[in-house]
Order: C-alpha cells, then structure tokens, then sequence
C-alpha cells in the first residue's frame, strides 16, 4: 500500500568504510561531491558534539506522528543512522528523551528528524547524535501511516535505505551506497591537500596569486 508498509533493507554500507568516514570532515566530503547535495539548513546537530556516521535506516512518516520512528527503532541495527523524513514540520516533536535512551540502548550511530524533537536540556547534554529542524515541547501522535526502508529526501538530498549518513557541527550528507568508495579516496585527498594548505598559510608561504588571476580572467576593474 502507497503510504504504509516496513520493507527489508536490502544493503548497506559496510562497518568499515563507515569507519573510515569518520575521519573526514563533511565538509571536505561534501566539495568532492560537487556541493550539489545537502540535507538542509535547517537540519543541525543538537548534541554536544562529536561525528556522526553509519547506514541509513529510512522512515517517512507524517508530520506529527511517530509511529514508525518508535518501529524503526526496534528495527535498527546496532550502528545504524535512523533518518525520519517528517516533512520538515515542527508543530509536533517526533522524538524525545525517552525514545532516545532506547536509541542508544539499542548502540545505534544517530537520529535524524527532518522535523522537531523536544527534551533540548537532555539532547544537548549528552554525546549521542541528533540533528533536527527544530524544537517543540508539544508531543507527537502514534496512529500512523508511514514507511520504513523506502527512498526519501530531505531538502533535495535523496536517501535510499543502507546509503551513508554523515555528520558533524556543519550539517549531515547522504554518501550514496554505490558511490562510497570513490568518494571516500576523492575526500581524503582533499583532507590532505587542505592539511598542506593549513601548513603553508601557518608558515607564510601561501601562494595568493590565484586571486588576482581570476579577478583579470573575469574582467574586474581594480581602482588603483
């Protein structure tokens, strides 16, 4: 039925190249994908801090009811990002203290709601990953309908079930499952090229010519 149903995972991305996203900025990972995916603006990390990585279990649900957030959470595998697709609504907070202590009972990697949450004191005190579009103290409805294991996009940001969710204090990426690797030797390269960069700028031998290269390339008139 269109709108209502729990589907399997069929794949997702292995616990080592998980790992090995974790030592790069999202950042640096999203300018290897051509700065053309993002999960939003709006979306921000609520923790206290600290990365998040792992495989993406999908939900889409109504705004305002978390049924199958509370079902995606028993489905989840330790590891797993649970990423809620609620339509970026905030009149009613999907999740809260009470779902996100079973979370980490659980060991998952993070939770993402395209939507509010609530119990900000408790979030923002503790190191488990939640990025959210806002907050609200009203609670959520449990009467359905929604899906789980099925594509859904945040923003333009398309995310298929077992693709890799990244995230650190400047926002979340979705690596698409397929593509992982190959992003993964693009970012890291330019992690090191950056590092390079820091080294010269911090030595005073960065090269800055290529400021005023492009400035003559566009044609801009310098007043002298």
């Amino acid at each position: 039925m269109v709108g209502l149903g729990i589907r399997k995972r069929r794949r997702a991305v292995e616990a080592e190249t998980v790992e090995r996203f974790r030592a790069l900025p999202v950042a640096n990972v999203s300018d290897v994908m051509s700065r053309m995916s993002a999960g939003g603006a709006r979306l921000r990390p609520l923790h206290a801090g600290g990365g998040m990585a792992g495989p993406a279990l999908t939900v889409r649900t109504r705004p305002g009811d978390n049924l199958m957030v509370h079902k995606a959470l028993d489905l989840a595998e330790p590891g797993d990002v649970v990423v809620v697709d609620a339509g970026g609504d905030l009149t009613n907070a999907l999740i809260g203290e009470l779902m996100i202590t079973y979370a980490m009972t659980r060991r998952l990697a993070g939770i993402v709601i395209n939507g509010a949450v609530r119990d900000l004191g408790y979030i923002r005190a503790g190191a488990f990953p939640v990025f959210a579009a806002g907050v609200t103290h009203r609670g959520p409805y449990k009467d359905g309908p929604g899906e789980i294991n099925v594509p859904i996009a945040l923003e333009g940001m398309v995310i298929e079930p077992g693709d890799l969710i990244i995230g650190d204090d400047d926002g979340l990426l979705c690596v698409p499952y397929d593509a992982a690797a190959s992003v993964y030797e693009a970012a890291a390269a330019k992690q090191d090229a950056e590092r390079r960069q820091m080294a010269a700028i911090q030595a005073g031998t960065s090269d800055r010519s290529w400021v005023d290269q492009t400035l003559s390339r566009i044609g801009c008139p310098i007043e002298e």
